[in-house]
């Protein structure tokens, strides 16, 4: 099976130096180019990338897209139907270790996971006695949770009790109708929970940072998502095509941070959220475009945190070079 070797610093320098370059003629055979992405806030990225215009370079035109549950994801990347697609990094782990030929292009946030609930907690064993609504069972929000509640002595079923939804939003309605104590949200679906229970006269807040509480109890940070892209996507791009859609990706985000009202104006729909709402989310998001291969000694720590309850979460094993895509 042929793998994408990771660029060596002399072709990646040439990539760097031919970005700007108009690709050569049919570079994407006329298709057009779908960024598909969670209802969350790295999404907000990809759709600034599409709304600015940069990605010309690589397809005649370019869209972006939700997907709405990881079954959805892992279907489209898996028959091909998703090309280039934000994903959790464990999820691009697995199927590469797979040979499903899906490759890690960058980091697109450092973490986004919140406790919110009705008071701050000082810490996760704060957390013990309550019911928590988490979205996706068996899927990143829930690993994560999971390790940092073993972490501090807790156990599920026993110290806590986990309440699991399908998705962030039915999550976000349970804890504001009251049926959980808490509940598990990644930004914005967090900010809109906060926003909607001032609306209702209640009260809301990031009562626990996950990120902040990763780095306190596991060390490091948490490469919650980036961008994966399949070989049939790396075959029509090419190294170059690869390196400039991580430019434009590099500077959407740093539009985005810098105007997160006006960013926000081209993901709210696609979000289902009000633009307000994901503008005020940003600041929380601590959205990023950085290198696979640059936070590698990141991801493999984290990997091999996740893979300590079930190797499987990883497909079996770290991934080996090829699976960083730049």
């Amino acid at each position: 099976m042929r793998y994408l070797p990771m660029l060596d610093r002399r072709s990646f320098l040439l990539s760097v130096g031919a970005a700007s370059m108009p690709l050569p003629h049919g570079a994407l055979a006329a298709e057009p180019l779908i960024l598909w992405g969670p209802p969350a806030a790295p999404s907000i990225v990809l759709a600034q990338a599409v709304a600015s215009g940069t990605l010309k370079d690589i397809a005649p035109s370019t869209a972006f897209r939700t997907w709405r549950t990881p079954d959805e994801m892992r279907a489209g990347l898996s028959s091909g139907t998703m090309q280039a697609v934000i994903v959790p990094t464990n999820v691009a782990a697995n199927l590469y270790n797979r040979g499903l030929g899906v490759f890690l292009l960058n980091l697109m946030t450092r973490g986004l996971l919140y406790v919110v609930a009705g008071d701050r907690l000082a810490r996760i064993e704060d957390l013990a006695g309550r019911k928590i609504a988490v979205p996706f069972r068996n899927d990143m929000p829930d690993f994560v949770l999971r390790r940092l509640v073993a972490r501090a002595g807790l156990k599920p079923g026993t110290d806590i009790q986990f309440d699991y939804a399908g998705t962030p939003p039915e999550a976000m309605q349970m804890l504001l109708a009251g049926r959980v104590d808490a509940a598990l949200l990644a930004e914005p679906a967090a900010t809109a929970a906060i926003l909607r229970a001032k609306v209702s006269l209640t009260h809301l807040v990031r009562a626990i940072d996950c990120q902040k509480e990763w780095a306190k109890t596991i060390g490091g940070l948490i490469p919650q998502a980036g961008l994966a892209v399949t070989r049939s996507f790396v075959d029509k791009v090419g190294s170059t095509g690869l390196q400039t859609l991580q430019n434009a990706l590099r500077v959407a985000v740093d539009f985005v941070v810098a105007h997160p009202l006006r960013a926000s104006v081209t993901s709210a729909t696609e979000l289902g959220l009000m633009s307000p709402i994901v503008a005020e989310a940003i600041p929380s998001s601590n959205l990023a475009v950085l290198p696979a291969s640059a936070v590698r000694p990141d991801l493999e720590s984290f990997f091999s945190m996740l893979a300590e309850d079930d190797p499987r979460i990883i497909g079996g094993k770290l991934p080996d070079d090829a699976f960083y895509a730049l």
